[in-house]
């Protein structure tokens, strides 16, 4: 069994690649989420997600995404 989830926020910072012993590029990146509902005292939560891509996946990533852009 698989699971599956779809994660939609803006990086917190431009993404960082780097490579395996394989020579397989890894592009990590954190994202900001903002829940539904808000804390006790009223305010906005988020939550922060740190993230990595693999492969061809890695290098879309660092080439098409930057600081602040929703992903």
């Amino acid at each position: 069994m698989l699971n599956k989830a779809v994660l939609m926020g803006r990086l917190t910072r431009d993404p960082e690649m780097r490579y395996t012993q394989s020579n397989t590029p890894v592009t990590s990146f954190t994202l900001a989420i903002d829940r539904d509902r808000k804390g006790p005292n009223g305010e906005r939560q988020t939550d922060f997600i740190e993230c990595a891509a693999f492969g061809k996946a890695a290098e879309f990533v660092k080439n098409w995404f930057a600081k602040g852009m929703m992903a």
